[in-house]
């Protein structure tokens, strides 16, 4: 009798047991950029914002990638589960099956959606005091870094071109990441670089001596066809006046696979924890709901439901 009332109750205890909800782990898949660069930190931060912000049940993964182009080409092996960074025009030009993506098209580029935007790539004309440059205007005569290969390089060389100052200024044959050091001891008059703000050479290079980063106007910005944006006074050190100059979004996308309740849930811890992030690394400071209006393709219907409930402003063709 004993066993049989032992039998019922542990059959009883199983039965309940089944009923309970499976505790579900998300596994993700974040494809970022090389693990020396600002980017890549950031996919960890994000990582560890998505495990204490869901308790556990988003796990992320960090990819090394070589970059923008191979994390949008990825999107044609790659399932539910991946998430990946690059900026909205390089969606575009995937979609359209143009400059870099010709004769390269996939099906699955159409399937690309938007989760949040992440720190830009932010344009740093950084000068020494003493070079007394303070405008574009007086960059003729000055010997600038520019560094090679790099988005801020190619940006930079483009300006130059665009305001007339090609061959009127002399280019420094000085790796960028020699800039600081290089501009401390007067062999170069300044540096250009580009990441998101604060950007770490830019603080170095303030805090070691008197620098000036340059403003561009809105129309030298117009003539660039890069994003305006604004870094508040004080940023850097001795940096009394914002600082207006352009950048290049960068966003988190996923694709039609994932479902709508991770693409939610993903959405919304990253904007909860966003402030968390900020008080260890100041460059999220530079993420808010004014740079929603960098995603010019389609967001995830999970995401576009987090926007709806948080009270952000889409457009039409973001839904």
């Amino acid at each position: 009798m004993f066993t049989s009332a032992l039998r019922l109750s542990l059959l009883a205890v199983a039965g309940i047991a089944l009923t309970l909800p499976a505790s579900a782990e998300t596994r993700i898949t974040y494809k970022s950029a090389k693990s020396s660069s600002s980017y890549y930190q950031m996919g960890v931060q994000i990582a560890e914002a998505m495990k204490a912000g869901t308790n556990g049940d988003i796990i992320v993964t960090v990819e090394e990638s070589q970059g923008s182009v191979q994390n949008v080409m990825e999107t044609r092996a790659r399932g539910a589960d991946y998430v990946f960074t690059t900026p909205p025009a390089l969606v575009g030009l995937a979609q359209s099956g143009k400059a870099m993506f010709e004769g390269k098209t996939s099906p699955k580029f159409a399937d690309i959606r938007a989760l949040f935007p992440i720190p830009s790539l932010t344009m740093h004309f950084v000068m020494s005091k003493e070079s007394e440059v303070n405008d574009f205007t007086d960059l003729e005569g000055t010997t600038l870094l520019l560094g090679k290969g790099s988005f801020g390089a190619r940006e930079g060389t483009k300006y130059l071109k665009l305001f007339g100052l090609e061959g009127k200024v002399k280019l420094a044959e000085v790796e960028l990441s020699n800039a600081v050091p290089a501009l401390k001891n007067g062999q170069i008059d300044g540096f250009v670089t580009a990441g998101s703000w604060p950007a770490p050479n830019v603080i170095e290079a303030a805090a070691s001596t008197d620098v000036n980063v340059l403003s561009l106007t809105d129309e030298q910005i117009a003539k660039t066809k890069r994003a305006k944006i604004v870094i508040p006074a004080g940023t850097y050190a001795g940096q009394e006046t914002a600082i207006t100059t352009t950048s290049l979004p960068v966003v988190a996308y996923t694709t039609t696979a994932m479902d709508d309740d991770t693409a939610y849930q993903l959405t919304k811890t990253f904007w909860e924890t966003k402030a968390k992030m900020s008080e260890t690394a100041r460059w999220w400071d530079g993420v808010d709901q004014g740079l929603m209006g960098t995603i010019t393709g389609k967001i995830h219907p999970g995401a576009v439901r987090y926007y709806e409930e948080a009270g952000f402003t889409l457009t039409d063709a973001q839904q």
